[in-house]
């Protein structure tokens, strides 16, 4: 609507009308002549004579009674002009909140039920001005007739500004839940662009922290610097990059400098784990080295004594022991180099293939050894490897007929051909050069699947599916 034209008739109608109309009644009296003012006063006070004689200003009558009803229709349509625009002026604000932080189709749907809103608010509104301009209530010629017609279209347009009104807060009504959603969102705004500052500042003291100790952190610092564009957007505030945005900006910058923050904290200790980690493990290369050469007479104790099936797979292990080492060493070089230049990543990526290639050693330096024992102990006693094999077949026999006359052919299949296998393994044995390390391999076996038979039945019957 014209919002200037309307201020001035709300302020000219809703404050002191009757007040302006009255001052007017008093000023014409005073300029009046004497003798005219006189003859005013005996036409107000006695009453006149035989219907003619001046008019009467401040008596009672018809006419004054319809004046009075049609100023009090005015009244009532300005409070309620005065109402609505005060709704609609609110409402706004609230509308440019939810447009400023939320773009969803909801919120798009209700700025433009808003903007129609408005148009019919002008609609109205203008209907109301037109009947204010129309009649001039504070006239003293003022026809009755007049006062009728202002009176009906004043309390017209009373009646289409309350009903619009009552639109407009039905419509407020419907807006409350994304109107909640944009104001908590534009709470949050501010607390976290400065949670965001707050971070950054405390990843840069971290950082001098840190190069203040003679630890370089090129790397922290580039990411670091690499935040100041997103700090700049920041300062320049949601109202250029939108609430939403800025939200997300704010998150972000947060986590990623918090992240520098807690990794330049760290780095002391970092730098000293490195040097821990270099030390031992160049000294577990060197005692791997001194084991690695034990390897070869192992093996020859082992060809000397055994079939080839028990120790040719283990041919390999001296040279790939010394390969290993070597390369650890290597490694272990380059990591030192890498610590010194404060490559932190590349330390510790090579200091973990440094652990990998000496733990690769040490299982294949150990195994040498613990296949001379067990085959030593074997060859001397196999009945012991027998009995516990025997053992454990017998117990899982035990379960898969406790509370049945028959088994479960899903039990008793695999413990039979268990019980077969284990027998087949003996036979093995005879020969006179029997391969110990095939009947270790095949006890060990068929204790395997005889255990996982007495899983299978454990868990059927915790279950409740045992059958009787």
């Amino acid at each position: 609507m014209d919002r200037a034209r309307a201020d001035t008739v709300r302020e000219r109608d809703v404050t002191g009308t009757r007040g302006r109309r009255y001052v007017n009644d008093v000023l014409a009296l005073v300029v009046l002549p004497l003798p005219l003012l006189l003859a005013a006063f005996a036409a107000g006070g006695g009453g006149g004579a035989g219907g003619g004689g001046p008019r009467r200003w401040f008596g009672g009558g018809r006419g004054e009674s319809q004046r009075a009803e049609a100023q009090a229709a005015k009244d009532a349509a300005a409070a309620a002009f005065y109402e609505l625009d005060t709704a609609q002026r609110g409402l706004r604000i609230s509308i440019e909140t939810i447009t400023a932080v939320d773009g969803s189709p909801a919120a798009l749907r209700a700025a433009d039920d808003f903007a129609a809103l408005g148009r019919r608010i002008d609609e109205v509104s203008h209907g109301y001005i037109t009947a204010v301009d129309t009649y001039d209530l504070d006239r003293v010629d003022l026809e009755a007739s007049a006062a009728v017609r202002a009176r009906t279209e004043l309390n017209r347009a009373k009646d289409e500004l309350n009903r619009v009104k009552g639109e407009l807060d039905r419509f407020e009504q419907q807006l409350a839940p994304l109107l909640e959603k944009a104001e908590t969102q534009l709470a949050r705004l501010a607390p976290a662009v400065e949670r965001a500052r707050a971070a950054l500042l405390a990843a840069s003291n971290a950082l001098d922290s840190v190069r203040a100790s003679g630890l370089r952190a090129d790397d922290l610092a580039a990411r670091l610097a690499s935040l100041a564009p997103e700090l700049t957007k920041l300062n320049q505030g949601a109202g250029r990059h939108g609430v939403p945005e800025t939200l997300q900006r704010a998150d972000r910058v947060l986590r990623e400098a918090e992240a520098v923050r807690a990794e330049a904290e760290r780095l002391p200790e970092r730098a000293a784990e490195t040097d821990r980690r270099l030390v031992s493990l160049r000294t577990r290369a060197q005692a791997l080295a001194n084991r690695a050469s034990s390897v070869e007479p192992v093996l020859s104790e082992l060809r000397r004594r055994f079939s080839a099936a028990c120790w040719q797979d283990l041919q390999p292990v001296p040279a790939q022991a010394e390969r290993n080492v070597g390369q650890a060493e290597d490694k272990l070089k380059e990591a030192g180099q890498a610590r010194d230049e404060q490559r932190w990543a590349d330390a510790t990526a090579l200091l973990a293939t440094v652990r990998a290639l000496l733990n690769a050693t040490d299982e294949a330096v150990s195994a040498a050894g613990d296949r001379l024992q067990r085959l030593n102990a074997v060859s001397k006693d196999p009945q012991q490897e027998i009995e516990r094999t025997r053992f454990a077949i017998r117990d899982a026999q035990r379960l898969a007929m406790a509370g049945r006359h028959t088994p479960d052919p899903r039990h008793a299949r695999p413990l039979d051909d268990a019980v077969g296998r284990l027998d087949r393994a003996i036979d093995g044995l005879e020969g006179r050069h029997p391969d110990y390390w095939h009947f270790l391999t095949e006890t060990e076996a068929v204790r395997a699947a005889v255990a996982r038979v007495v899983e299978l039945i454990r868990e059927e019957r915790g279950g409740g599916r045992g059958a009787h």
